[in-house]
Order: structure tokens, then C-alpha cells, then sequence
């Protein structure tokens, strides 16, 4: 867990503020609770699974959040190559194969409003604290009981 106070290479902060900044965004646009907490651990596999962060993060979360909450957070990685994988030779546009998919455009949105805005140093994110009671609650609910 300490890797999440490391910088992320070619940005200017740590996993843990990347974390932390999209939960506040999540949490200031009106999300539920299950998707500021799913935002604040949509990125928990970077250390671990680097080649597949997005199912790691997915697979932790599958108990205890909807379909869609789950869904979102295993492609989010895909989705994100939108922003960049032009500039390595590779296929920007990966998440069009999900084009007829209902929850899409959802996280096509996730990814915009939440994931990639947050690699901002001047952004004032709230405290791990201010998360860690949506946290609890959410993983204390009964395992596959919501969709």
C-alpha cells in the first residue's frame, strides 16, 4: 500500500491524491455513495496488477456493488487509452467495441469527469477520513445482495 504515496510517472501526484481527488470530484457531482467509494478504488490494482489494475479493482469491489458500478470500474482502463494510446502508436478509440453497451456512455463520463481529470496538483481533494465511513458501509454490505 505504500506505492500509493508514490508519484505516478509523468505526473505531478501520487495515486493516493489521484484517488482521493476523483472521490471529491465524485463525491461534489452527486454520486451515490457506492460509486464515490468505487472511484476512490478504481485504481487499487496499479501495484499489484499493473497490466490489468482496472479487473483487479473490479474483482474487489464485484460483491458489493451493482452491475453497472462493477462494470464501469473493470473497463475504466480500456476507456482510458482515449486520452493516450494515440501518442504510443496504439488504438485510441479501443472503447468503441462497447459502443452498444448500456453503461458505455457511463463510463465514458466516469472517465472524463472523474479518472482523468484528476492528476491536477493545484486541486483541493478532502481527506481519506472523509471517505473511510462510505468505505465501511459499503463493504459491510451482505456480498452479492445489490444490483
Amino acid at each position: 500500500m505504500s506505492g500509493l504515496t508514490d508519484t505516478l510517472e509523468g505526473y505531478k501526484v501520487s495515486r493516493l491524491e489521484h484517488s482521493l481527488q476523483s472521490a471529491t470530484r465524485a463525491l461534489k457531482a452527486g454520486e451515490s455513495e457506492e460509486m464515490i467509494v468505487a472511484t476512490l478504488l478504481h485504481d487499487i490494482g496499479d501495484e499489484l496488477a499493473p497490466m490489468n489494475h482496472s479487473e483487479y479493482a473490479a474483482s474487489v469491489l464485484k460483491p458489493y456493488v451493482s452491475e453497472k458500478t462493477h462494470w464501469i470500474i473493470e473497463k475504466h482502463g480500456e476507456f482510458q487509452t482515449y486520452y493516450y494510446a494515440h501518442h504510443f502508436g496504439g488504438d485510441r478509440n479501443k472503447r468503441d467495441k462497447y459502443k452498444s453497451h448500456k453503461y458505455y456512455q457511463a463510463c465514458v463520463d466516469f472517465c472524463e469527469k472523474y479518472d482523468q481529470a484528476s492528476f491536477d496538483p493545484n486541486y483541493k481533494s478532502l481527506p481519506l477520513s472523509k471517505f473511510e465511513p462510505m468505505v465501511k458501509r459499503i463493504f459491510s454490505r451482505k456480498p452479492y445482495s445489490h444490483s
